[in-house]
């Protein structure tokens, strides 16, 4: 179930829920006017939230490039890495 307040009580109890945000690790929606209009959250719960985001966006590129033939075979892979730290690149 999700947790909303309106934003009368964000801005009347902001320490309250900061904590809250803090010690559930969940979001909190605010509404205005009876509507939604934001989702607050933790810093920590932020940051990973886009960890999983970035990675999900690595994996559709991942996805994307398998299918239109564009990965190198282990070998060629193996290869071009040695040859980047043999020359400093990596």
């Amino acid at each position: 179930m999700p947790n909303i307040k309106s934003s009368t009580d964000l801005r009347n109890n902001y320490n309250e829920i900061s904590s809250f945000c803090h010690e559930t690790q969940e979001p909190l929606f605010i509404t205005k006017n009876g509507r939604g209009d934001l989702a607050v959250m933790s810093i920590d719960l932020f940051n990973r939230f886009m960890a999983k985001y970035e990675l999900y966006q690595l994996l559709e590129q991942s996805e994307s490039d398998f299918k239109n033939g564009r990965t190198l075979t282990f070998e060629d892979s193996m290869n071009s890495l040695r040859a980047g730290l043999k020359n400093g690149e990596i």
